[in-house]
């Protein structure tokens, strides 16, 4: 049995609004006696298939409340996605296709699962309640809210000062995800400290529909490699949860010490007191911050893999760029063409780079090599014959072999 001080302990790590601590303590109490676990929820819109550590942050602490006995409620937000989440946006979103829902709910149920366990995770789509809901339904739940609070949100408030449209649909948004709240019946719920006003929500549609309000925990947004940006896809300073692990373990291992310890503390699954004792040693120079920064590389790809591919990952890494040679497991790809190739074009075409205008800045900052030479040329064409070998940044290579 783990107290429920220690509990706390590790639940509040890297939170940055608890409403309330108290309410808290008294739920983890409850439960205990009861021994009822407590109704975990965290919602996600399908609005983009690739997970990236930025999300993991939310989902390690749902899998700390895992680990404790309580149950999780995933809930994928197919209805409130075709609505579009307008938190922290300068005009109205796109509002997603039920095509859009459908493919983007189904790659996110495939990788949450590497982080939550799939037999204690309950994955629900809010469209099982929210399509039952009629149009007096809908109604009565927008008498709840008054346009004087939704202009309290930031947001709102810029864009009403700009001129700049806010649709009806919006302002539904936060009512139906405090619905779900209600639905559900949760006692906490998660989301990213952009999410605290939808949040709140749950806590007062439950409070007057007789409930115990949910206790709300938002979690910060984690920065990218780049140490200042939201961690992003479209800025290209991510670590992708489906990456190869050479990637993943190469990516962590570029970060800055600083970002070091602040990826341990929001992503790792090591005590404060553990990490504590290692930024202890390294500013007392006892330990060196690579040394710390392999752990939490190894700790990450094998949470994205296996501890045998993260130890294959280090290897690889140091092979590579301790004594200067080659990965072991260089991909090949047989390729037949007629014509010559535009470089950028081959290098989308083998999935080293997203599109032609991103081989072109990689080029640009001459970090493209063929057979070890630098390229610098952006019109350069690849000849179809013979093998090359290619490199794209530190650690992406593909060894390309044309038939006849």
């Amino acid at each position: 049995m783990v107290s429920i001080e220690e509990q706390i302990s590790l639940l509040e790590r890297g939170v940055v609004d608890c409403i309330a601590h108290d309410e808290l303590v008294k739920k983890l109490k409850k439960a205990e006696v009861s021994g009822i676990p407590l109704r975990i929820k965290a919602g996600f819109d399908p609005t983009a298939p690739d997970l990236h550590l930025g999300h993991t942050v939310l989902l390690q602490k749902l899998k700390h409340f895992q680990d404790f006995g309580h149950d999780i409620y995933f809930l994928i937000g197919d209805f409130t996605g075709m609505i579009g989440d307008p938190t922290g946006k300068s005009e109205t979103r796109k509002a997603l296709t039920r095509e859009d829902v459908a493919r983007n709910a189904e790659s996110y149920k495939e990788q949450v699962f590497k982080i939550l366990d799939p037999e204690k995770t309950r994955v629900v789509f809010n469209s099982e309640w929210l399509g039952k809901l009629d149009s007096f339904d809908m109604i009565r739940l927008a008498s709840e809210l008054t346009v004087a609070r939704m202009l309290e949100r930031e947001d709102f408030k810029v864009r009403f000062r700009e001129g700049s449209p806010i649709s009806i649909h919006e302002f539904m948004y936060p009512l139906i995800q405090g619905y779900d709240s209600v639905a559900l019946q949760a006692d906490v719920e998660l989301g990213g400290t952009d999410q605290l006003f939808n949040l709140l929500m749950g806590r007062d549609l439950q409070r007057s529909r007789g409930q115990e309000p949910q206790v709300v925990m938002t979690l910060p947004l984690l920065e990218g490699l780049d140490g200042v940006n939201k961690m992003s896809k479209s800025l290209g300073n991510y670590i992708g949860i489906t990456e190869p692990a050479n990637d993943i373990y190469g990516k962590v291992l570029s970060a800055s010490d600083d970002l070091m310890f602040r990826y341990f503390d929001l992503l790792s699954d090591l005590g404060r007191e553990e990490i504590a004792g290692l930024k202890a040693e390294m500013e007392a120079g006892t330990l060196h911050p690579k040394k710390i920064k392999q752990q939490l590389a190894r700790e990450l790809t094998a949470r994205f893999h296996s501890p045998e591919a993260a130890l294959q990952a280090e290897e690889n890494f140091e092979n590579v760029f301790g004594q200067g040679g080659l990965p072991d497991d260089i991909p090949e790809a047989r390729i037949q063409a007629k014509e010559e190739i535009w470089l950028p074009q081959l290098l989308v075409d083998l999935d080293l780079v997203q599109s032609t205008s991103d081989g072109r800045r990689m080029i640009k900052q001459s970090a493209v090599s063929l057979d070890g030479e630098k390229v610098h040329d952006l019109k350069k064409t690849i000849s179809p014959q013979g093998e090359i070998l290619i490199k794209v940044g530190k650690r992406r290579f593909c060894k390309v072999v044309f038939e006849d």
